[in-house]
């Protein structure tokens, strides 16, 4: 497989990668269209207008939200507005009832709170794997966001999903610091691709709130051990206050081999050749 860049929205039919900002993806598989962690509003600005992390964003949604097409799934990892926003979210489950979103079921009152009591959830677990669409297998892992969290039914809080899709296969980590056994279950599943966060952490975003993730040596580290033959690096860009530095990325871009690492653009598909 190789990956070229090519400029708009993914065509319907051909597999690629279209980045929405912070670690929202449209995938086009060639045959379905799958959607995760759309964040394209400004929710979180409104909600945080006048603090000390107000959320503003420091780049601009690629796509309105009325402008997305409807996708086959909705893939939702956590309950983290820029992940699981109601203004994006909300808006397409009043546009397509019959959509289906994949949320934690550990999370599935919130879900049900932002998304809509009618909407079509589909509450799962680390674990877990399941066939939504003909030729779309998804597995679900467990992420920590600073912590592997469970719920009183010892549920996962956060997840991480792989999508085997036709001849890919794509791991999507969610929000994740590393962990004991994360390498060996993301190399079980054998990704060709990873996405992951490299905003990292430190003590002072956690101490006012802001859980972390992984640095970018981290992910670097992450995906080679999982045998991925391409990083496309996210979580950057987005809230002045919780970023990766760019110059890093376009650093470790020059340099790396295995995993080639592929830095997102918005407004630009990733297309899968091969």
């Amino acid at each position: 497989m190789r990956i070229e860049r090519q400029p708009g929205f993914p065509a319907p039919g051909r597999p690629g990668l279209f980045w929405l900002g912070q670690a929202g993806f449209w995938i086009e598989t060639g045959r379905h269209r799958i959607l995760v962690d759309p964040y394209l509003s400004d929710s979180l600005a409104r909600k945080y207008a006048g603090k000390a992390n107000d959320h503003r964003r420091m780049m601009s949604p690629p796509i309105a939200v009325e402008a997305l097409p409807r996708p086959d799934l909705v893939l939702v990892t956590h309950a983290h507005t820029d992940h699981m926003d109601p203004d994006t979210l909300r808006p397409l489950a009043e546009r397509f009832p019959d959509l289906p979103f994949v949320v934690p079921a550990a999370r599935m009152d919130v879900a049900r709170e932002r998304i809509g009591e009618s909407a079509h959830l589909i509450g799962v677990d680390a674990g877990e794997t399941f066939d939504p669409l003909e030729g779309i297998t998804i597995t679900m892992f467990p992420a920590a966001h600073e912590t592997l969290e469970r719920d009183a039914e010892r549920r996962f809080v956060f997840l991480g999903y792989g999508i085997r899709a036709g001849g890919f296969r794509l791991y999507h980590s969610g929000d994740t610091i590393p962990f004991d056994g994360l390498a060996e279950a993301v190399r079980a599943f054998r990704p060709d691709i990873a996405l992951l966060p490299v905003n990292g952490r430190d003590a002072v975003r956690l101490a006012a709130g802001i859980p972390g993730n992984l640095t970018l040596p981290e992910a670097v580290a992450l995906a080679g051990a999982a045998g991925a033959a391409f990083l496309v690096p996210h979580h950057f860009g987005l809230f002045a206050f919780n970023t990766a530095d760019e110059a890093a990325i376009d650093a470790a871009v020059r340099v790396a081999a295995v995993p080639q690492i592929l830095k997102p653009v918005a407004g630009e598909t990733l297309a899968l050749i091969g």
